[in-house]
């Protein structure tokens, strides 16, 4: 038995769960958010839990009780307290600046970067060297600061780019001068 996916589910107050056949939608005071949940897997609401069950040991069922129960955990989170990902600017010269609710990237090209939020994504900028990208989908919130640092990478030798927050770029040694 999947040991992620058997574990029950806790609805916080404020938060409600609906399961219509295949979908799940949760609602909470940040949002709403639905889910399909792939075919052999159940799901039921019963005395503030959600539980999600398995039909049979069939591998594919196995593989998709833990990612089931682990998307609908992470959907009530997302509604209840939200995501964030910070992101640092390091690099000489690089800096970000908020244009209204876009976000302008100088990370050394011969133009600026403007960043625009996809819808439910918010981004703030702290200093001139800090952006936070935060909403209530924790996949798209990743996928948006992924697209970020994707602009510029941290590059092996000097470190400048874009990097997540505490992230560590592993340092080369340069040429060796004579």
């Amino acid at each position: 038995m999947s040991r992620i996916g058997r574990l029950p589910i806790d609805i916080p107050a404020g938060v409600s769960v609906t399961v219509d056949g295949s979908n799940v939608a949760v609602k909470g005071p940040k949002g709403e958010l639905a889910l399909t949940v792939a075919a052999p897997i159940a799901v039921e609401v019963e005395e503030n839990q959600v539980l999600v069950t398995r039909p049979d040991d069939e591998r594919e069922s196995r593989a998709l009780h833990g990612l089931t129960r682990t998307l609908i955990a992470n959907n009530i989170v997302g509604v209840t307290q939200g995501y964030t990902k910070g992101l640092e600017v390091v690099g000489t010269g690089y800096r970000v600046a908020q244009k209204g609710s876009s976000v302008e990237f100088a990370l050394g090209f011969s133009h600026p970067v403007l960043v625009e939020p996809p819808a439910g994504i918010t981004f703030t900028v702290e200093g001139n060297n800090k952006v936070t990208v935060s909403g209530i989908d924790k996949q798209a919130v990743g996928e948006v600061a992924a697209n970020i640092r994707k602009i510029r990478k941290p590059e092996p030798y000097k470190g400048k780019g874009v990097r997540y927050a505490g992230e560590v770029v592993r340092r080369k040694a340069g040429k060796a001068g004579k």
